[in-house]
């Protein structure tokens, strides 16, 4: 049962009369001054603490023991108290952050353990931006004392969106510390990220052959595989570099929302189900020695069984021998949207095939539903793909409508 607060106007007597209680600490707060009380341990021991709210939580600040600090000190401590949290001010942060200052690259270090390995899927990306622009400046230096300047004076030497995604990183970081209490304020608060324009490049149907040619010719077989199948599965580069083949099961790729053993679980934790079309299974057997596909481990594989990773250095050398607009591996994903929307197929159908959240399909077997529709679509792109790379003419493309 919740006890209710005892509330005084407190006297020097009533101080000195306060029984300890066998069961526990309590408090005595004071009429006179807003947030001051007394705690009165089990022991006996008396000291003076102001508590009030901040962000929303409830804050304790220890002011010392009753027995050296009278009464009006402690009203007159407790005052200032509340005036700096009246002013944005949180002192119980403060005193904390002062007693358990850090360096930035502690502080760094600690976020990616204690939070964003356990709650953010990209944070190596995070944390790579922090270490190679923050950490190799700031990293021994306490984390208190980076300020606005600090971080503009990084961003300054960063392209707009690079800058704006450090920032993001940065910001993170200091989000973080403040929340628990290792620092007192994040330096990023109000620095106005630049301004930029979603991308929307694609690869023209022109583009599309000359694109695979030269990637053939550019980088090693495994990289160009993992490529063309974003180009033929609209999939997230990330997932195709990650694809297993444990996880390819009667024509589909079965892609589990959550994290598994070396799988690192959809963008959206959402579960998704792909036909594979007879071209990207063509592509997996040229990777595989013998007849038979693997039981387990990754498609793609890099050395040491890994997945193979970083694909936008290979495209940045096949635009560059192409000297065309710069495309990324996400492109290849949005090229195979594109396709599949001139081949007469509406938004549910893209969205599903994508794997973005749609409302209007939530169940497992509502999704099932479509697998022949799904993998219709599929073939419909690996034909128009066919197509063009072997110039035949565009109107033998079949046009498919639901």
């Amino acid at each position: 049962m919740k006890r209710e607060p005892l509330r005084r106007k407190l006297t020097e007597m009533l101080i000195r009369k306060a029984q300890s209680n066998p069961d526990g600490a309590y408090l005595i707060w004071d009429a006179h001054t807003r947030g001051l009380a007394l705690r009165v341990q089990p022991t006996g021991r008396k000291s003076w603490c102001v508590i009030y709210r901040s962000r929303g939580r409830p804050r304790w600040l220890y002011l010392g023991d009753a027995s050296a600090i009278g009464l009006a000190d402690a009203r007159v401590m407790a005052a200032e108290v509340m005036l700096a949290v009246a002013k944005g001010g949180d002192p119980a942060a403060e005193k904390k952050a002062q007693r358990s200052t850090g360096t930035f690259g502690e502080l760094a270090t600690k976020y990616v353990e204690q939070y964003a390995k356990k709650h953010n899927k990209s944070w190596k990306q995070g944390a790579s931006l922090v270490e190679r622009y923050a950490t190799e400046r700031w990293g021994d230096l306490p984390a208190n004392k980076i300020g606005r300047s600090d971080v503009k004076d990084v961003l300054a030497e960063l392209k707009p969106t690079l800058a704006n995604q450090t920032l993001a990183a940065i910001s993170a970081v200091f989000s973080w510390g403040v929340n628990e209490d290792y620092v007192t304020a994040n330096p990023c608060t109000g620095i106005t990220r630049h301004a930029t324009q979603s991308r929307e490049r694609i690869l023209s149907e022109s583009e599309i052959p000359t694109f695979l040619n030269a990637l053939e010719e550019t980088v090693d077989p495994i990289t160009a595989s993992a490529l063309k199948t974003i180009l033929l599965t609209g999939q997230r580069p990330g997932e195709v570099s990650h694809m297993r083949f444990e996880h390819i099961k009667d024509g589909f790729w079965e892609m589990s929302g959550a994290p598994t053993d070396g799988w690192p679980g959809t963008k959206n934790a959402k579960s998704h189900r792909l036909p594979l079309s007879a071209p990207v299974r063509a592509l997996i057997d040229a990777l595989v020695d013998g007849d038979e596909w693997p039981k387990a481990g990754y498609v793609f594989e890099y050395e040491r069984a890994l997945p193979r990773r970083r694909l936008d250095k290979p495209v940045r050398e096949v635009v560059a021998k192409l000297g065309i607009e710069p495309v990324t591996p996400h492109d290849l994903r949005r090229t195979c949207a594109s396709m599949i929307a001139s081949l007469g197929f509406g938004r549910q159908a893209i969205d599903r095939i994508l794997n973005h959240t749609d409302k209007s399909i939530t169940a497992t077997y509502d999704r099932y539903s479509y697998a022949k529709e799904d993998l219709a679509i599929m073939e419909a792109v690996a034909n128009k793909v066919t197509v063009l790379v072997e110039g035949r003419d565009d109107a033998k493309v079949v046009q498919f409508k639901k």
